[in-house]
């Protein structure tokens, strides 16, 4: 593969919808994901009140990157070997001669060495991107409520809740019925919440267009969601820009399913018409396939291998099966990048905001955590008198590995020429190679780091 990535040499350009094309304001958006929650585990399922009250310090509980086991309420963070580096049980974090004693040094039970190892299933879930996070502090305090109630419980039943909570704020229905707290709240104030896009990012857009690029929306939002972000964000007109837009597109399913088990439906009114056979011309679609997809790019593009890059922030819905099942080029949105560019590992990150969040009262979920630490690094505890080594984060292994390149946002690259030559991560034996504009700071001080 060439050492270097260029949108000049893409025929085709997709894009994730949510904290992707559209950023949200994340001191607000993550209280109302968690109210949201808590208000249904209280009001429906019975769960306490102390679940409505949230600190402006309880947020530094949340660190994308993490695996609840869900049966034991433990969270945990991972190394790069699938050793376990940091863990709590529910907000209470592990001493590191607990965590020795529960872990030690060997890999966590469910970890595979294969990188793509799930990112769900029934025993553990990972909190990889910005609408899941809210609720891992939210399952945290519902472990912690628990095992004060039942003095001291030791396993917990309490997913299938969130679950119905998820089903409750997020089903195909809520938008237009208004149910929830969620989706009621975002109509009524959506500057509130979302970022618009800049004009850099919309000229940027129709260049691209303008350039011969096939462009590709395919977001996991129902149609009418998507509606309303994209006109918030880009303007009425937002449809004039993409070819193709997949709604309720069910990632990771979407690029792993077969054709027959997830085939694309066209739109009435925001309801799912009847299953199609093939995807034969552009327009607006719900559901579907990535090989149907593919098989309408090449007729488009009047190519037998079109090259197509996507973006999108999540590992587990976007970068991994974009990459793994479709061979797509890949472009990870990692905010993170922004919120650890002055901070070491060592250091303590401030509760409170900087950059554009300063004077809000909620830790931004993009920048470190001092119960966490970086989302990049970590150091291995020594109980004896040796000093502590540093080692790459599962997560991080996880960026080199099926990105392409990782930026922090799409605005940060709107201003470049569609030629412009990036760095891949697959250029060398470098795990800082595709990060632009700079590797996190906590990287780029200290390369040689390996897992001991």
């Amino acid at each position: 593969m060439a050492q270097h990535f260029s949108l000049a040499s893409c025929d085709v350009v997709g894009f994730d919808l949510d904290h992707t094309l559209c950023r949200y304001n994340l001191p607000e958006s993550a209280p109302l994901i968690y109210n949201s929650f808590a208000q249904f585990l209280v009001k429906e399922k019975g769960y306490g009140k102390e679940l409505l009250t949230v600190t402006p310090e309880d947020w530094d509980f949340c660190c994308k990157g993490l695996a609840l086991d869900l049966e034991d309420g433990n969270f945990i963070k991972l190394a790069d070997n699938g050793t376990v580096l940091r863990a709590s049980h529910g907000t209470r974090m592990m001493a590191p001669e607990e965590l020795a004693e529960e872990y030690g040094r060997k890999k966590w039970k469910y970890f595979m060495s294969d990188t793509g190892m799930a990112c769900r299933s029934g025993k553990y879930y990972f909190y990889d991107n910005y609408f899941d996070l809210p609720g891992a502090l939210l399952c945290a305090r519902v472990v912690d409520s628990l095992t004060k109630e039942n003095n001291g419980q030791k396993t917990f039943d309490f997913w299938k809740d969130i679950v119905a909570g998820i089903q409750h704020n997020y089903k195909v229905s809520a938008f237009k019925e208004n149910c929830g707290m969620y989706f009621p709240e975002i109509k009524r104030d959506p500057g509130r919440y979302l970022h618009r896009c800049s004009e850099p990012v919309k000229k940027w857009l129709r260049q691209l267009k303008n350039a011969g690029k096939i462009l590709l929306l395919i977001t996991s939002s129902h149609s009418d969601y998507c509606r309303l972000l994209c006109k918030h964000i880009l303007g009425n007109d937002f449809a004039d820009l993409f070819d193709i837009v997949i709604t309720n597109a069910l990632k990771p399913g979407f690029f792993s399913h077969l054709p027959s088990q997830r085939p694309f439906r066209t739109l009435e009114n925001d309801e799912e018409q009847e299953p199609l056979p093939s995807l034969d011309k552009p327009g607006w679609y719900s559901q579907g396939n990535a090989v149907h997809l593919y098989e309408l790019l090449k007729k488009m593009t009047g190519k037998l291998e079109p090259k197509v890059v996507y973006f999108g922030d999540s590992m587990h819905s976007d970068i991994y099966p974009a990459r793994h099942y479709s061979n797509w080029e890949t472009v990870l949105i990692l905010e993170e990048l922004k919120g650890e560019r002055d901070v070491k590992p060592e250091e303590s990150e401030p509760l409170e905001k900087r950059g554009k969040y300063e004077g809000q009262k909620t830790k931004s979920l993009n920048s470190s955590s001092k119960k966490w630490g970086s989302f990049f690094i970590d150091s291995v505890s020594r109980l004896e008198n040796t000093e502590d080594s540093l080692v790459y984060t599962w997560s991080c292994k996880r960026i080199s590995t099926y990105s392409t390149i990782a930026i922090p946002s799409i605005e940060a690259i709107a201003e470049l020429p569609l030629d412009y030559k990036f760095t891949r991560f697959s250029s060398n034996n470098s795990k800082m190679a595709g990060y632009y504009p700079n590797p996190p700071l906590v990287l780029s001080n200290d390369e040689t780091r390996t897992t001991k």
